[in-house]
């Protein structure tokens, strides 16, 4: 183990080093490539554009979440790759909804070949948003180079769909396939020791076994066909055509490029699944064509303002009521420490909880929960201060998103009532620990271990085997978490303890299933939550309060301009590969704390 330490602590300090000369080397080049930028579009910035007649441009760059989030270390998230564009989805509805009574605006060009979702229920409610818009017979015009599951989902909410005739078309539906590593890990000689609770607790079976589990591929059919079904539902229904003929593509036409009769292109425009194809000059002179050139810019365009311009120009509704119902979002893994993309972090949550029930102005708080669990402590950590909001007379109320499962659940137990979206995945009351030793391994390489200890487990690590004694210790653990998890939830349900063990065992579901168990108290998104809030308080006039670390002016602007110039900042792959390793080593030194996770690694639906 010794000479492990040493060559990964070289490793560390080798990481450093090349870290900050890249640093270095890269902040200089983009502080002088970025001021020229600045500097250069100033005017552009200051300059107010007109929107009347002006067709609005809808393509988001990056990820589509509920609450943004800072990447952290600025400087290290720009030359690390870690900094990605986020796009609030309360923001696009709300520019959705202001397009749809705005006389001036004619049309809205609609583009989301380069935006990710969290999951299907994001997705769904952007396409639902668009197709309201074109009921009001504003004109919808998708046009895209490429479109897959998700961006061909927003796309049939269009009134017309374009595509470039050498485009790619694939609609691929939902769900994949996830490695099964257990002969890897026999191979290297590590054992791995499973303690989870719950016959349908598969968060850790990628590491246990060689091939899915029948309780796993059971739940997890029970809720992607569901929101697949939801997904075609919403596609033909923009189309005009039948979720068969949806099926149909998704079955037999994975092609990709090209404009010949046999492709899928030229099958998806006689089954009028897409209106037809154009070339970039051919569909700019079309937009000409139906809505004037502009003028105002020198290369031949259309009348156009990019809806961030557009929001720049919206009015902010001037709000003076006193009373507050604050909107809390728990988005990614749930872990302790502050939060970053991707983690929800629970000194920072509950900072955010904090203040809002110190706050005489609240009335109410609403949890929006996007979330497949995480850390036990981190969990208990939101779960307590939520119910000392409670203790205040401050209502709870829960929104689940895509997905608030395990964790997700556990956090959600101090609600007062609970909404879930009909696509919503949730459950998974169950624990999940798989404890990897490496004693094999170290026999192999020639390593034995021996020493003096003051207690029976002082000097136990990975390296060395799990005893019977052991074994009970960790078995009990866990067993006694599972429990305290069914117990909350039941308390929270007015259910018993026996009945909500049925459905518990770590399985899945999804929200319509949850609302008929009484897992959830009604299906609705986050606006019906806060009117449920605002009802519990017996407040009329109200402001909604969003809580969150928003991203810096510093991330915004570099997030923008690396977007417009089409640059991407990542470490050169073989740091990335020996940062690896390092992260490996540190997450097996990590077992030593017995962490018990509350994690749904089912709930990670691949929708693109």
């Amino acid at each position: 183990m010794r000479v492990l330490k040493l060559i990964f602590a070289w490793l560390n300090s080798f990481l450093g080093k090349a870290r900050t000369l890249i640093l270095n080397l890269g902040t200089a080049f983009f502080l002088i490539f970025f001021i020229a930028l600045i500097v250069s579009g100033l005017t552009s910035i200051e300059r107010k554009i007109d929107p009347s007649g002006r067709v609005l441009i809808l393509n988001p760059q990056g990820i589509v979440v509920d609450q943004e989030i800072s990447a952290g270390n600025f400087l290290a998230s720009i030359t690390g790759g870690g900094l990605s564009n986020q796009v609030q989805t309360r923001d696009l509805i709300e520019l959705i909804q202001a397009v749809s009574i705005d006389d001036d605006i004619p049309a809205i060009l609609i583009d989301f070949s380069n935006t990710s979702f969290a999951g299907p229920t994001t997705a769904i409610n952007i396409a639902k948003e668009l197709r309201a818009l074109r009921d009001t017979g504003k004109r919808i015009i998708a046009f895209n180079d490429h479109l897959s599951t998700t961006s061909y989902l927003i796309a049939s909410q269009a009134s017309e769909v374009w595509l470039h005739p050498v485009g790619g078309l694939s609609i691929g539906g939902i769900g994949g396939m996830r490695p099964y590593q257990r002969e890897l890990f026999e191979n290297l000689k590590i054992n791995f020791h499973n303690y989870s609770e719950g016959d349908f607790k598969s968060a850790v079976e990628g590491t246990t076994r060689a091939d899915m589990s029948e309780n796993d591929r059971l739940q997890q059919e029970a809720f992607l066909f569901p929101i697949w079904e939801e997904m075609k539902d919403i596609m033909s229904d923009g189309r005009g055509i039948t979720p068969g003929e949806i099926q149909a593509f998704a079955d037999n036409f994975i092609g990709i490029f090209g404009d010949s009769e046999v492709t899928n292109i030229a099958y998806a425009i006689s089954n009028n699944i897409i209106d037809g194809t154009k070339s970039f000059p051919d569909f700019r002179q079309y937009m000409i064509e139906n809505f004037g050139e502009d003028e105002e810019v020198e290369a031949v365009s259309f009348k156009s303002i990019s809806f961030q311009e557009y929001a720049d120009q919206l009015d902010d509704d001037l709000i003076s009521d006193k009373d507050e119902i604050a909107v809390i979002t728990v988005e990614g893994t749930i872990m302790e420490g502050n939060s970053s993309q991707g983690v929800a972090g629970a000194d920072e949550i509950v900072k955010q909880i904090r203040s809002a029930h110190e706050s005489q102005d609240t009335k109410a708080i609403v949890l929006r929960v996007n979330s497949g669990g995480g850390s036990v402590i981190a969990s208990e950590m939101m779960r307590d201060e939520l119910f000392e909001a409670k203790r205040k007379g401050i209502g709870v109320v829960v929104s689940m998103g895509d997905v608030a499962a395990s964790g997700g659940v556990y956090i959600s137990t101090p609600a007062d009532y609970i909404f879930a979206e009909p696509t919503s995945i949730t459950g998974s009351i169950g624990v999940a620990i798989a404890v990897p030793t490496f004693e094999n391994v170290m026999d192999h390489i020639g390593i034995n271990f021996d020493g003096v200890v003051t207690s029976s487990y002082g000097g136990w690590d990975p390296t060395q085997p799990i005893d019977e004694d052991l074994d009970r210790i960790i078995e009990s653990s866990v067993s006694g978490v599972y429990d305290r998890f069914i117990q909350f939830v039941a308390d929270s349900r007015s259910q018993s303890y026996d009945d909500i063990k049925a459905i518990a065992g770590g399985r899945v579901w999804i929200g319509t299933a949850a609302e008929e168990l009484g897992l959830v108290d009604e299906i609705g998104g986050i606006n019906e939550a806060i009117a449920h809030a605002a009802e519990l308080s017996e407040i009329e006039g109200y402001k909604v309060e969003y809580y969150g670390q928003e991203t810096s002016f510093e991330e915004r602007l570099i997030g923008e301009l690396l977007t417009i110039t089409g640059i991407s900042i990542q470490e050169p792959k073989i740091f990335s590969a020996l940062d690896g390793m390092l992260k490996l080593y540190e997450a097996i030194t990590e077992i030593q704390k017995s962490q018990v996770l509350l994690a749904c690694e089912e709930c990670l639906v691949n929708f693109d």
